[in-house]
């Protein structure tokens, strides 16, 4: 073989050795599969995920699980704004994306007909409320005034609906009262643990508050002994508040019931219907 100037010989024996080390090397890792794990620290961005969850972009209807009580919420990432559209043509066909996993559940809309024993429910778990009046404070005369009140619509095993209170003639609200007995009553659903379990906000429609309106009147002597059992067996602390402020008991007679325990608009529900459910979380 002729080998020309300035050109190197071929060596295949070097070659063929190098290529069977290469083997001897690779051939235990046979039948492995090498797996990369990777961790990382939370972010701002994945906090606003999570805070994302809670609002309309979560799109709650498209997500319903039909065969059960609760719904799942997913961050508003996993829904794009062109899922909707077909695949472009020609596009070859590809197994759709695993399903993000769920950031927490929560309670699907109930039926007309649990939203009065949900009612009955708010107002028996209360222990205070937001009661709304109309001022007759010279500084602000006719306008709202709030004041958060010591509530019991009964003793823990005999929920009447009806909330009873404890109060002052020196409270302002008293005061408005006694000029203008019509008020408002809120009661929410963040008192309890619902909403703090579920990671949702106090704000959010899904945690639930009823409202109650009508008007305030002082409890009847024949009543009397029946509110002292409602307010002192719910808050007993009262029982020790100073004399000397003249406390005395008043109700409320409900006129309208108002529940929003879902986004949009309020339920309005029949006095007929709240006084005759039994309370129950629904």
């Amino acid at each position: 073989m002729s080998v020309r100037r300035g050109q190197r010989p071929a060596r295949p024996v070097t070659r063929l050795s190098w290529l069977l080390c290469c083997s001897a090397l690779l051939s235990p890792a046979a039948g492995y599969v090498i797996v990369s794990s990777v961790s990382w620290a939370v972010t701002n961005e994945v906090d606003e995920e999570l805070d994302s969850a809670s609002t309309e972009e979560a799109l709650p209807a498209l997500l319903e699980d039909s065969g059960s009580i609760w719904q799942r919420s997913f961050p508003a990432s996993a829904h794009k704004e062109d899922a909707h559209l077909p695949p472009p043509a020609g596009a070859a066909r590809s197994r759709p994306p695993p399903a993000p996993p769920g950031m927490f559940s929560y309670r699907r809309e109930s039926g007309p007909r649990l939203r009065p024993s949900t009612a009955r429910f708010l107002a028996h778990a209360s222990a205070w409320g937001c009661l709304a009046t109309v001022s007759a404070h010279e500084k602000i005369p006719g306008l709202p005034f709030g004041n958060c009140l010591p509530i019991s619509d009964g003793p823990l095993n005999n929920s009447t609906g009806i909330p009873f209170f404890y109060v002052t003639p020196k409270d302002p609200a008293v005061a408005d009262l006694m000029k203008n007995p019509v008020a408002s009553l809120l009661l929410p659903e963040s008192e309890g643990e619902f909403c703090r379990k579920n990671i949702v906000d106090p704000e959010d429609p899904r945690c639930a508050r009823l409202t109650l309106t009508g008007q305030m009147t002082a409890v009847s002597p024949e009543e009397v002994e029946f509110a002292k059992q409602a307010m002192f067996s719910r808050h007993p602390v009262l029982r020790k508040w100073p004399r000397q402020y003249e406390w005395f008991f008043m109700k409320m007679k409900i006129e309208h019931i108002w529940l929003q325990k879902w986004y949009g608009g309020v339920s309005d529900i029949s006095r007929e219907e709240y006084f005759k459910a039994v309370p129950r979380k629904a």
